[in-house]
């Protein structure tokens, strides 16, 4: 994680979590006007536009105060979706048993993208049975982006 966004994560987190919400992920990028902010929160009953009202409210007052971004910027906040990230290790836990997409960096045995049913995290991996059989431990550092695969049941 950049510092900028460390420094974000350490200012907006405890703000997100005194209003009853986890702040998921976090992502600084630069659009056609400037950069965006984007924020993900998250909590158990579900995330309504309302709850993203007044949390943009109240982050947005803190950011105005603290000022830690340069230049313009937009603020987004929405909840994490269907295909969310899975940023923390206390998300592999919390979604074992689901179906994940994984990106890694730099790759393993050849292969950068792997997909399975998640396991949870064990010594510093997350654990996937892989499609196509196997189970296989991907390191955490080495992941570059692991997203929920959405299941849509008919």
């Amino acid at each position: 994680m950049s510092v900028i966004l460390e420094r974000l994560s350490g200012l907006l987190e405890p703000c997100v979590e005194a209003m009853g919400y986890e702040l998921a992920d976090l992502e600084l990028q630069r659009g056609n006007r400037g950069q965006v902010l984007r924020l993900f929160i998250d909590r158990e009953s579900g995330v309504a536009l309302g709850d993203c009202e007044r949390v943009s409210g109240q982050v947005s007052a803190l950011l105005d105060v603290e000022d830690p971004i340069q230049g313009h910027y937009s603020l987004e906040v929405s909840s994490p979706g269907l295909d969310r990230k899975l940023a923390k290790p206390a998300h592999f836990d919390r979604f074992i048993g689901r179906r994940v997409r994984v990106r890694m960096r730099d790759g393993q045995n050849g292969q950068r993208n792997f997909s399975g049913k998640l396991r949870g995290c064990r010594d510093a991996a997350v654990v996937v049975d892989q499609d196509g059989g196997g189970e296989i431990e991907l390191r955490l550092d080495d992941i570059k982006v692991a997203r929920l695969m959405p299941e849509f049941r008919t």
